[in-house]
């Protein structure tokens, strides 16, 4: 009896460390569920706060022991952070992951997380970061080239050797993450950065002219042709599965679709290499149109969502893509990324700008991460929190909110909205609940002047009567829905709450001239908090 105990209790350690391995084995995912994106780890959902480091400031271990706990403290909770090739791989054959260790057991100490951003072959276009002995060698390592022939600074998706060897770098990166970065620090990884040909419609080297006066692969014809009913205005417009040639199928946007097809064919390799050796989510990231540019003044051939089907159809190896959005239509481009299936993720977006769009995000867009760029030019956080750096405080509020966020997100319990002095209407609602949310900039009394150009706010519903506001700027009237009922609705309460632990503190009670008289949440015009508002509807 006392042997079999024995066994059993051996046998129950060994299940113990399966079941411990396989624990540690599951990797970060992404999912859309009901709408809402979410980002799992560890098995339950993670909302990134996050932000995107300047270029040049991931280069040395120095800087990752300043820059981290500083974003720590502005209540950033993950970092994206740029992995050069050039350093990576200074002589071929000749990895260094020295600098890659450093950052991310810093990140560990300060209960941060990392994206990592594959500068490979190419960063805004160009191939800036890709090793001296590749871009010193434009025979081995081809360039694309102009009309006039002449190369550019942006190598070309027909070098052979160019995609064998980044593939093999980005292998090398991701076999190292799987073997030291046990604690799964880095969640996500972004292959290339904003790909695309800029001075030209399109590479016009010698293997890309052949290949573009080919007949298109019958492949992509047949997976856009499944596709016909869901494709894009801009795809539809110009798609002819009856021609041959790129110019028959694809007409005048022929030699942007063309780079989409190569980008997508030499990207989904190098992911596919470094799948293979671990399988964290990897996305792409785009340079957005502006408005009236053309193809080649802004990257042609990249993933935005004109023809961003073509990279579904093509990259199997990529999960999702993600908008950089430093144009002022922020929801219209979320909007856009969301009506391709994508998940709700803004890797890079205008700084100035964040602290109202992380908000619409996480509300309206119920996305799982919101990440502006140059996030390390943001300055320390002051003595109080009417000092910091409205972002920080965003940020600080939405993490008090905790798991009610990602599970409210789930359930469709939340909604946000933003608005400018410069926004076409001076007010926007949003429905929730049974009740309407009705936001306008903050104005002075009695002389109504503006007080802030920028306002926003996310709104939870916690309970039937019950909801939390993040927000600033703004003033909100609460209204019954008509379309719901013809109740009228009032406003029990209105508190400025924080969270303590697992419990929320109250910190005002906010009623007379803070609430209009128990009529309107009044916002603080130029700081965030959160506000627990609670409503009644009564008959009329």
């Amino acid at each position: 009896m006392k042997k079999r105990m024995n066994r059993l209790v051996a046998w129950a350690g060994v299940l113990a460390l399966w079941a411990g391995a396989a624990q540690a084995a599951e990797l970060p995912r992404v999912v859309r569920t009901q709408g809402a994106s979410q980002l799992i780890v560890d098995g339950k959902p993670y909302v990134i706060f996050g932000g995107e480091l300047g270029n040049s400031s991931a280069g040395t271990e120095a800087q990752a022991d300043v820059i981290l706990p500083r974003l720590a403290a502005l209540h950033v909770n993950t970092v994206l952070m740029p992995v050069a090739w050039d350093q990576l791989e200074p002589r071929e054959g000749s990895y260094d992951f020295r600098l890659l260790d450093h950052w991310i057991d810093v990140a560990r100490a300060q209960h941060m997380h990392l994206v990592l951003l594959w500068f490979g072959s190419w960063k805004n276009s160009f191939s800036e970061y890709a090793p001296g002995w590749v871009k010193a060698d434009v025979r081995r390592f081809p360039r694309v080239r102009g009309i006039d022939g002449a190369p550019l600074e942006i190598l070309s998706t027909f070098g052979e050797e160019t995609l064998r060897l980044d593939a093999k770098a980005f292998a090398a990166l991701m076999a190292h993450l799987r073997a030291q970065d046990k604690q799964q620090i880095v969640l996500m990884v972004q292959v290339e950065n904003e790909v695309g040909v800029l001075g030209e419609r399109r590479d016009r080297s010698e293997p890309a002219n052949r290949a573009f006066n080919a007949d298109v692969p019958a492949s992509l014809v047949q997976a856009l042709q499944a596709r016909r009913h869901a494709m894009t205005p801009e795809l539809a417009a110009h798609f002819n599965p009856k021609g041959h040639t790129w110019k028959d199928v694809f007409g005048d946007a022929a030699d942007e679709v063309f780079m989409a097809w190569r980008y997508a064919t030499y990207i989904d390799a190098v992911a596919a290499a470094g799948k293979a050796q671990y399988a964290l989510p990897m996305y792409l990231n785009v340079q957005l149109p502006a408005p009236q540019e053309r193809a080649g003044e802004y990257p042609s051939g990249g993933s935005h969502p004109y023809f961003q089907q073509v990279y579904q159809a093509v990259a199997s190896h990529i999960d999702f893509y993600s908008p950089d959005i430093y144009w002022p239509e922020f929801a219209y481009w979320v909007q856009r990324y969301q009506a391709l299936g994508n998940p709700v993720f803004v890797p890079e977006a205008r700084l100035e700008a964040g602290p109202y769009n992380a908000l619409y995000l996480y509300g309206e867009a119920r996305g799982f991460g919101f990440s502006p760029f140059d996030i390390d030019s943001l300055p320390a956080p002051g003595n109080d929190a009417a000092s910091s750096p409205l972002l920080m405080q965003v940020y600080g509020e939405l993490r008090d909110l905790g798991d009610m966020l990602p599970t409210a997100q789930a359930d469709g319990r939340t909604r946000g909205l933003v608005l400018h002095a410069t926004s076409p209407r001076p007010t926007q609602t949003v429905a929730l609940g049974g009740y309407l949310f009705e936001g306008t900039l903050s104005r002075s009394w009695p002389a109504r002047t503006l007080e802030t150009q920028d306002g926003a706010m996310l709104v939870l519903q916690s309970s039937p009567d019950e909801f939390y506001l993040v927000g600033t700027g703004l003033t909100v009237n609460i209204r019954r829905d008509p379309d719901v009922d013809t109740r009228v609705a009032g406003i029990d309460s209105i508190e400025e709450v924080s969270r303590q632990g697992d419990t929320w503190q109250t910190l005002r009670r906010l009623n007379g001239d803070q609430s209009n008289q128990g009529r309107q949440l009044m916002m603080d015009p130029h700081n965030a908090h959160v506000y627990r508002v609670r409503v009644h509807a009564i008959e009329r």
